[in-house]
């Protein structure tokens, strides 16, 4: 997993025009690259529970639980003893829902966000127990926000939308799916995700990366959710472009790929995109230069909508966002590891903290495919077992970890 390292160069600073000028050369033909790969299309018939976690999924989860198998028994225990597993939560709905930039203001943005997260872990709570106590809690909490949002607004309302999107309907999925209880006001909340959500999410973003990634996420699991093929459609094609230009692999050729759409059309555009780096190595991304905190969003955005993919019947593993994943998570994982940067990388350091990213790209290429994945699978274990990321990844260790559904 490890790339060989290049000849190194310095972050664009000090004038290259040497190298400015051979790598412009070559533009032309990356930018004629066309707008979006070919597109998965939608299923005939959507599987369901069938966002990011399977049935299957599930109830591999449930019998390792309820065997006392580690990691799995570990995992749930501290999802149940978090704050999400609490069975008195309250929920905190807003009808207008403002997020600035990095949530200031923060007007119901971390409300919203763990509610989401905490109506996904009573969801998963249910399934392991059967306790309908949890099932009835997931209800209230999708209820109480089904019946007041209206809006988001203000800098950060697609990244929100994006992120608390991306809960919801892994919760939904698994309650109008397992649950025999009934969900009267089922219907409410799926008026909620297609008439405040996916029009929020669905036609992407000219922002980092990590932002349309969060957001396809979103709008697949919703389409999903809704049985919208149209929308499915949409938001896979726009996560098939987005995926490539924002990991690089040799093959892309001298310059990463780019979104038509922000018109990086020169060198120095896509230099600076890429936050100052100038060589381009497998498994390098768009943000990694920022810091692998938000580099983990975008990575762990692309390993669910490729995994809800895959319970859908089209498998992208085995395509260049599988490559991608493999090569994003072990580059990444290596320096999260400790491993000195090199003075070509980023000006030859790192902003760490990855984040619980890794379990479910790493059991489907590793566990799966077959594929060699030594500072993943270090990593992987190390972190075990995966929490949250309080935005919109939660235990992943226990849905995805070594599962083999």
């Amino acid at each position: 997993m490890s790339p060989t390292a290049p000849t190194p160069a310095r972050r664009l600073g000090a004038s290259r025009p040497a190298l400015l000028a051979t790598v412009t050369a070559l533009l032309a033909g990356v930018l004629a690259w066309p707008a979006a790969q070919p597109a998965e299309a939608a299923p005939a018939v959507f599987a369901h529970p069938g966002v990011t976690v399977s049935r299957g999924q599930l109830d591999f989860a449930r019998q390792q639980v309820n065997a006392g198998a580690q990691p799995w028994k570990g995992a749930y225990d501290q999802m149940l003893s978090s704050k999400y597993g609490s069975l008195t939560r309250t929920a905190k709905p807003r009808a207008v829902v403002e997020c600035g930039s990095y949530s200031n203001p923060d007007n119901g943005c971390r409300d919203e966000r763990e509610d989401a997260i905490a109506a996904y872990t009573q969801a998963l709570a249910w399934y392991v127990t059967r306790d309908t106590r949890y099932a009835k809690k997931a209800i209230e909490l999708m209820d109480a926000w089904s019946a007041t949002i209206r809006d988001h607004t203000n800098s950060n309302a697609p990244l929100q939308t994006g992120w608390a999107g991306s809960s919801w309907p892994k919760a939904a999925e698994i309650i109008k799916y397992t649950y025999d209880g009934g969900w009267a006001d089922s219907g409410r909340f799926s008026a909620m995700l297609r008439d405040v959500y996916l029009p929020e999410v669905v036609n992407g973003s000219n922002s980092n990366g990590n932002w349309e990634l969060s957001m396809m996420e979103a709008a697949v699991g919703i389409s999903v959710f809704l049985e919208d093929k149209a929308s499915y459609d949409k938001a896979m094609a726009k996560f098939r472009t987005r995926t490539a230009a924002y990991v690089y692999l040799s093959s892309d050729g001298a310059l990463p790929k780019t979104v038509p759409s922000q018109n990086l059309d020169t060198t120095q555009k896509i230099v600076a995109y890429w936050q100052g780096q100038y060589t381009f190595v497998n498994g390098l991304t768009q943000e990694t230069c920022r810091d692998l905190t938000h580099t983990g969003y975008g990575i762990s955005a692309i390993s669910h909508i490729a995994e809800t993919s895959r319970i859908q019947g089209q498998d992208l593993y085995g395509t260049d966002v599988g490559e991608r994943l493999r090569h994003a998570l072990g580059l990444q994982a290596k320096y999260e590891l400790g491993e000195a940067v090199p003075g070509w990388l980023c000006g030859g350091s790192l902003h760490l903290g990855l984040g619980p990213v890794t379990e479910v790209g790493h059991n489907a290429l590793h566990n799966r495919l077959g594929h060699a994945m030594t500072n993943t699978e270090l990593l992987t274990a190390r972190n075990r077992p995966a929490g949250g990321n309080n935005l919109f990844v939660a235990w992943e260790t226990l849905t995805h970890g070594d599962n083999p559904s």
